[in-house]
C-alpha cells in the first residue's frame, strides 16, 4: 500500500510522473468512491483544493472537522483509518501530530495523504514545484532561497528540490534553522545541494525562486511576539528581490500576514506567483491522488 506522507516517499522519477499528471485531463478512476478528507486545523486552501481535486477525478469527497471525529481522543487513529477504509478510496488528513498519519497508515486498507501535519506539507511542495516549472520550463539548475523558519512547508519543500535538482538556500535566525538530522535527510538524496545561512540577502542573491511562510503558524500564535522579534531582517520585500535574479518569482503558501514575513509590494508585485501557486494546490492534489489511486488498480 502506498502512502504519501512526505515528499520523498516518492522517487525522484515519481515526483516527475505526479507533475506530468496535473497537466493531464483527468481520468474518473474515483468514479463511484469517495475519498475522507479529516481536518483537526481550520483550512481554505487545502479543503477546496482537495475537494475539487477528488471531484475531477470523479469521486465524492467528505470533509470531516475536528469537532466531528476528535483523532486520537474519541477514536484511536487506528480504528478511525480502518472503519474509513471500508467506505472511501483514500484517507488525507491535515493533523498536528504528524505521528497520528504514521500510525493511520500503518493499519489503513486505502492510501493516506499527509494535507499537512507539523512535520511536513507534501502537497504544497508538490503545487510549489509544478508553479516552478509552468515559470521555466525546467526544474533542474534552479536555486531556490527560502527565508525564514525551516518550518513543516520548508521540510517539505527542501525534500523536493533536492528530488529534482533544485539548490537550496536557507536563510533562517538562530534557533530556527534545520537540524544536523532535517540536513542529512535531505543530503541523502543523490545530487542534492543545500545551503544554510544566516543572512537573507546571502541567500536571495541570485536565485531563481524566492519562497517563504508565515512566522507562526497555526497553533503557535502565543510565541508570535517573540518570534516577531527573533525574525527581524527576514522580510521578504521589494528590495531583498532585487537581490534575486532577473526572472526570479516569489512564492508564499498563505495565508500571508503582509508587513511581516513579506510585504504588501512583494506580494502583488510582478514577481509574484502566490495565487498561481495557490491554485497550484488543486492540480497537485489531483494529481497525487491519481498516482496512488491508479498505482492501487490492477
Amino acid at each position: 500500500m502506498r502512502h504519501l506522507l512526505e515528499i520523498d516517499d516518492l522517487s525522484a522519477d515519481e515526483v516527475h510522473e505526479v507533475l506530468v499528471l496535473a497537466g493531464e485531463r483527468p481520468d474518473l478512476v474515483l468514479a463511484g468512491h469517495g475519498v475522507a478528507l479529516l481536518f483537526e486545523k481550520p483550512s481554505l486552501r487545502t479543503r477546496h483544493s482537495t475537494e475539487m481535486a477528488v471531484v475531477q477525478l470523479g469521486g465524492h469527497p467528505v470533509s470531516v472537522r475536528a469537532d466531528e471525529i476528535s483523532i486520537g481522543v474519541r477514536e484511536t487513529p487506528e480504528d478511525i483509518a480502518r472503519a474509513l477504509s471500508g467506505y472511501h478510496a483514500a484517507i488525507g488528513a491535515r493533523v498536528f501530530e504528524h505521528q497520528k498519519l504514521e500510525r493511520m497508515a500503518a493499519v489503513s486498507g486505502v492510501p493516506v495523504v499527509n494535507l499537512l501535519s507539523d512535520e511536513g506539507h507534501p502537497l504544497q511542495a508538490l503545487a510549489d514545484l509544478l508553479t516552478i516549472q509552468q515559470e521555466f520550463a525546467t526544474l533542474s539548475g534552479l536555486t531556490l532561497a527560502w527565508v525564514g523558519d525551516y518550518s513543516n512547508v520548508a521540510r517539505s519543500l527542501a525534500l523536493a528540490c533536492a528530488l529534482v535538482g533544485i539548490r537550496v538556500r536557507l536563510a533562517c535566525p538562530s534557533g530556527y534553522a534545520p537540524t544536523d538530522a532535517d540536513l542529512d535527510r535531505v543530503r541523502a538524496i543523490p545530487g542534492a545541494d543545500i545551503e544554510v545561512s544566516s543572512y537573507a540577502v546571502e541567500a536571495v542573491k541570485g536565485a531563481d525562486v524566492v519562497s517563504t511562510d508565515t512566522w507562526y503558524a497555526m497553533g503557535q500564535e502565543a510565541e508570535a511576539v517573540v518570534r516577531r522579534r527573533a525574525f527581524e531582517g527576514f522580510t521578504v520585500d521589494g528590495a531583498l528581490l532585487e537581490q534575486a535574479g532577473e526572472r526570479a518569482i516569489l512564492l508564499h503558501c498563505l495565508p500571508a500576514h503582509r508587513g511581516e514575513e513579506v510585504t504588501e509590494d512583494a506580494l502583488e508585485g510582478p514577481r509574484s506567483r502566490v495565487f498561481v501557486q495557490a491554485t497550484n494546490r488543486m492540480h497537485a492534489a489531483r494529481a497525487a491522488l491519481w498516482f496512488l489511486i491508479r498505482d492501487m488498480q490492477p
